[in-house]
């Protein structure tokens, strides 16, 4: 006869004990069966070959219940990809986060992930999973693991499955290279090789610091040309196969107005005078159309050869030589995190921190600005060195 556990009145009541009944599929000998009701009425049964088992199990399940962590096993039976798919269609992202996790998971996780279900992800499927990308830079690697940990995640608020299998996954160590600021003559270099349409572009990015997107977005009314000011208050997004929209700016610190140098001020100008543009219109086009990053990389590219820039250069190289040129002239870090709009200082130190100057050299003009004086003049007073 069945047993009922009595530990909460009107739930435990309904969940049966292991009462060594053999199941119908036993045929070899004796087997234990354990049964619950789970919270949604259906009952669940599971065979063990040993009593203690069965017991084990049926406490665990019950522990599960009462503690709300309970995992329904026939809820994890959808496909990693079935359930992916459906969490981009309602998660909240821009249009080119979107695209970007859509090629993240289609190129480098769907492969391996894609058809296994849910539940049967074990941690020791995602570290070989992980261990498979070595064709992919360590970053790279970190950012697909961390989509699929978060796909899991949401499986686990959904009562999908109980634990996330990302959890505890070794990944490639990422070596942050220091960032080394083109010099003036690089950035001219490559200003002079850019077609003329262009030419301001790079001047306008090493001026302002401003965002690839920032400044194919740029329009002829956010310019104040009398106040020598730029207001940031959105980018061109472009998408592939869609057409370019603009959008916000990438985080909410990146809404800012920022000083305009006259070297700026005049670059803009004679672009509009050789390249007239609406009032509202887009400052910078290619063949009257809108710059997309694509259409863009096939200009930039060859300019960063004719130039003789390192391979790979890109146009956020311009960024780090505007950064690189506040830092040397003395601006505060909260004046750089301004200007670049980052998020937080945060930000700014982990990318720029190795360009300001460091202690030991404060320390050396702080003791020779005080003592130096006292040397120079008994120096003077006695014609010897103290």
């Amino acid at each position: 006869m069945a047993q009922t556990r009595n530990r909460r009145a009107g739930v435990e009541d309904r969940w049966r004990k292991a009462d060594g009944m053999p199941t119908a599929a036993d045929g070899k000998g004796k087997r234990w069966r354990a049964r619950y009701v789970a919270p949604d009425g259906k009952e669940h049964a599971k065979g063990f070959a040993r009593k203690t088992d069965a017991q084990r199990w049926l406490d665990e399940v019950t522990a599960s219940v009462v503690t709300g962590q309970y995992v329904d096993p026939k809820a994890g039976q959808v496909t990693f990809r079935d359930y992916a798919e459906r969490w981009r269609e309602i998660h909240v992202q821009r249009p080119s986060s979107r695209a970007h996790v859509e090629t993240m998971l289609r190129r480098h996780a769907y492969p391996t992930l894609g058809d296994r279900q849910l539940s049967s992800i074990l941690p020791s499927d995602v570290q070989a999973w992980v261990k498979s990308l070595d064709y992919l830079a360590p970053a790279t690697v970190g950012v697909v693991h961390g989509l699929v940990s978060t796909v899991m995640k949401s499986a686990i608020r959904d009562r999908r499955i109980a634990a996330n299998p990302c959890d505890g996954t070794k990944l490639p160590k990422v070596q942050r290279a220091q960032v080394v600021p083109l010099t003036t003559e690089q950035v001219n270099a490559v200003r002079d090789a850019v077609p003329a349409e262009l030419r301001a572009l790079v001047t306008l990015a090493a001026g302002t610091g401003m965002r690839q997107g920032e400044c194919f977005g740029l329009t002829v009314d956010r310019v104040r040309f009398l106040e020598r000011l730029a207001v940031v208050d959105r980018q061109l997004v472009t998408v592939p196969k869609q057409a370019p929209t603009f959008g916000p700016p990438k985080t909410a610190a990146s809404n800012r107005t920022i000083p305009l140098p006259q070297v700026v001020v005049d670059a803009l100008a004679a672009h509009l005078a050789a390249f007239p543009a609406e009032p509202d219109g887009l400052i910078f086009t290619l063949a009257g159309k809108p710059i997309t990053r694509q259409t863009f990389g096939h200009k930039w590219r060859p300019a960063v050869k004719t130039a003789g820039l390192p391979t790979g250069t890109g146009f956020h190289a311009l960024r780090h030589y505007y950064a690189s040129l506040l830092i040397r002239h003395g601006e505060s870090v909260k004046t750089v995190q301004s200007r670049l709009g980052h998020a937080s200082a945060v930000e700014t130190l982990d990318t720029y921190s190795h360009l300001w100057p460091d202690s030991d050299d404060r320390t050396r003009d702080a003791i020779d600005s005080v003592l130096g004086t006292t040397a120079d003049a008994l120096r003077t007073k006695t014609g010897q060195t103290p």
